[in-house]
């Protein structure tokens, strides 16, 4: 294997696992990342997708107490099985919208204009949610939550189909617009987040599966492990940082950021368009 290209997927990696968790969007960084290194063509699509996987496994790690604890008490305890029910029902539209329109909308709205838009759209949200009066919140416990509440937070991850949303951005921000707290919001992102990105990476390589070959192994492998470590990092970072901050600063983020993705596609320098 190549040791360049390993480097490639290596940085790939950590770019994955630290935008995955924060409300800034992945895949527009994904897809900077990849164009500055040449690493963008189809194969390079589904590993961006597939490395997905080895962040997940960094938030398995850190709530591990809780999966734990809610496996262990699922057979005789409602509580835990109302959680569990929670987290399925509010990862069933991702599902069923994504079979439904996911090809039509990697086919028209993987543009800048789309891209950028979304960023920038997204950074106005954020400070919009920051806003609220401290009364707007009634559930500060992802234990807390009810069906209806799962399902309303499910409906907005969907959101996150379009290009530069923030998978991350649309669960959390929305779930504190409907009410959660910052903490209980991001909680509830990072527990959906494991049966949605594990589905959508085994989906993406099951699909695409005519691209790969053994001869890819130590490549997707560099990328998974360190989209491990970078998420580990980040998400225990992000736990302890929305114990006293707000989301404000990565609105401003996302707001500058969405106009480099006008930038860099009107130059040429970038090419965001599949």
């Amino acid at each position: 294997m190549d040791v360049v290209l390993l480097v490639k997927a290596a940085i790939m990696g950590v770019v994955e696992g630290l935008t995955e968790f924060l409300p800034i969007s992945s895949t527009g960084h994904l897809i900077l990342a990849g164009s500055l290194l040449g690493f963008d063509d189809a194969k390079a699509k589904v590993f961006d997708i597939a490395i997905q996987t080895g962040a997940i496994f960094a938030v398995i790690l850190v709530y591990w107490a809780k999966i734990r604890s809610t496996l262990v008490a699922l057979p005789t305890e409602r509580q835990a099985q109302r959680f569990a029910l929670n987290v399925f029902i509010a990862f069933v539209p991702a599902v069923v919208l994504g079979l439904l329109f996911g090809k039509a909308i990697k086919a028209h709205l993987f543009t800048p204009v789309v891209v950028a838009s979304t960023f920038i759209i997204g950074g106005f949200i954020i400070l919009w949610a920051e806003r609220r009066p401290p009364s707007a919140t009634r559930i500060h416990s992802v234990d807390a939550m009810t069906p209806l509440d799962a399902i309303k937070v499910g409906l907005v991850q969907c959101l996150a189909m379009i290009p530069g949303t923030s998978r991350s951005g649309a669960t959390i921000i929305g779930g504190m617009l409907l009410g959660l707290s910052r903490q209980a919001a991001t909680d509830f992102s990072f527990f959906l987040a494991i049966p949605t990105l594990i589905g959508a990476g085994v989906y993406s390589l099951y699909k695409e599966r005519a691209l790969l070959s053994a001869a890819d192994i130590p490549l997707f492998a560099t990328g998974l492990v360190f989209s491990f470590l970078s998420a580990w990092l980040c998400v225990r970072w992000l736990l302890r940082y929305i114990s006293s901050h707000s989301f404000v600063p990565f609105a401003y983020y996302r707001i500058v950021f969405g106009v480099i993705v006008l930038v860099t596609a009107w130059t040429g320098w970038v090419q965001w368009a599949d």
